[in-house]
């Protein structure tokens, strides 16, 4: 056996078993830190047990969601599910601003091809998608 099968081997036993528990126990405070500090929920090792009690966990959260909203409770949130190795977490989405109306007429106005309000004037060629679309200045 090569020491790179032995080490595959290895990674991929599950969490708890007595090897992996064995070489946790053997690291140094400051490697368990660090390890924490490095750690992606996304990317750990779940057994099947752990996943069927994700997804019971997101089915109470989902119970109690609907719970509340039917008895009038408008504050109520869909639940985010229970982070899963393999999937990434949903990223929060931001507000975008809303545009000015002088700016929505330059966007307009940069849809349609029409001069410019710049100095120097030109006006916008439209290009093929997947390019960049370029000023034509009326030089």
């Amino acid at each position: 056996m090569t020491w790179r099968l032995l080490g595959n081997l290895i990674r991929h036993l599950p969490p708890e078993s007595a090897t992996k528990t064995a070489l946790r126990n053997e690291m140094s405070d400051a490697e368990i830190k660090r390890t924490a500090e490095d750690a992606d929920p996304s990317e750990g090792q779940w057994s099947h047990q752990e996943m069927l009690l994700a997804s019971l966990v997101d089915a109470v959260r989902a119970q109690t969601y609907v719970l509340r909203r039917v008895n009038g409770d408008k504050s109520a949130k869909p639940p985010d599910p229970v982070p899963r190795p393999g999937v990434r977490p949903k990223r929060k989405t931001t507000r975008r601003r809303r545009l000015t109306p002088e700016q929505t007429a330059a966007v307009l106005a940069r849809i349609r091809g029409e001069p410019t309000p710049r100095k120097g004037g030109g006006r916008w060629l439209q290009s093929p998608p997947g390019t960049v679309t370029k000023l034509i200045r009326n030089d």
